[in-house]
């Protein structure tokens, strides 16, 4: 039995980390948020020691090294600009550490916790559940076995509504989210640079408080993707059904559907990592280099080969500058 430490216990992800190392056989000793509402853990690890305050936290660590029951793995599900911090915390209490996307903000954090990996010996995974995704691992095997000098159009497409509260919260700030881009397209970056390639261009055409859409060159394809979280984006028929996210995927024309499946895509992924087979820092990079190539361009507008939805009309929020 393994012994985790979950650092973010009271956010939305958590409980499926909760699960993937219960699901395991495995077990939380210790967990920490700055925020007590973690009621979720008596479902799980009653039993697990709980931190408001992280220097406690980090003394714990400590003291369970030094009793002979160190920590073998940290869980890291706190705010994206917290990970490369908390990371660190797992590397240096010589624990491998396992992170949700995004694993960091910044493409030199990579490099700095490669460092690290060496230092302590230990490993950092990251949560790239899409690519455990049996419709998206049987599109990449279509991509693979299809003619070689072939280049696809593809047209990526994620609404998935937000309220208020988004922007209140850390997720609406993008010095720690990122931007919407890196908070919720990141996964799918992953997913078409695993599927089609390498990266070959990055063009942005919009990039506002609530939807972003560019231009990405793969190898294998040329793809235009748009990002919202604007409920009057999603499309009409879709809003009249009552659901509050969109999401799609056309390949050369063809709608590709992914909308289901991901119910144990979590415990998928930590039986991968303690088989040794897990996705390692390094994976990570290209989705990291381009959402932070996003974040810093200039967005260019409507102008070039761009996805439809860039016209569709801005609903500035209440509280956006």
């Amino acid at each position: 039995m393994k012994r985790f430490a979950l650092v973010g216990a009271a956010g939305y992800i958590a409980p499926r980390h909760m699960k993937a190392i219960k699901d395991t056989g495995n077990t939380i000793v210790a967990a920490l948020d700055r925020f007590d509402s973690v009621g979720i853990l008596d479902s799980y690890f009653p039993e697990a020691d709980f931190f408001t305050e992280f220097e406690r936290f980090d003394r714990h660590a400590e003291k369970l090294r030094l009793q002979g029951k160190p920590l073998d793995y940290v869980s890291v599900c706190s705010p994206n600009y917290l990970h490369d911090s908390h990371i660190r915390f797992g590397l240096r209490n010589h624990a491998d550490v396992i992170c949700e996307k995004p694993l960091v903000l910044n493409p030199w954090n990579i490099d700095s916790l490669a460092d690290m990996e060496k230092e302590f010996g230990k490993n950092v995974y990251n949560i790239l559940q899409l690519r455990l995704h049996p419709a998206i691992i049987s599109l990449r095997e279509k991509i693979q076995n299809g003619p070689a000098d072939k280049v696809y159009d593809v047209d990526l497409t994620y609404i998935t509504s937000r309220g208020n509260w988004y922007y209140t919260s850390w997720k609406g700030d993008v010095q720690k989210s990122g931007g919407i881009a890196t908070n919720i397209g990141v996964h799918f970056y992953d997913m078409l640079s695993w599927i089609f390639g390498g990266l070959k261009k990055n063009i942005v055409h919009v990039h506002e408080h609530d939807r972003a859409a560019g231009f990405l060159e793969f190898e294998k394809a040329r793809v235009r993707w748009f990002l919202s979280i604007n409920y009057d984006n999603i499309p009409e028929d879709v809003r009249t059904s009552g659901k509050r996210t969109f999401r799609n995927l056309s390949v050369d024309g063809g709608s590709f559907e992914f909308s289901d499946g991901f119910t144990e895509l979590h415990t998928q992924s930590y039986q991968g990592i303690l088989a040794g087979k897990g996705f390692k820092l390094m994976e990570a990079k290209t989705a990291i280099d381009i959402v932070h190539d996003i974040r810093t361009q200039t967005p260019i507008g409507a102008k070039g080969d761009y996805h439809p939805y860039v016209n569709l009309p801005l609903n500035k929020h209440p509280f956006s500058i």
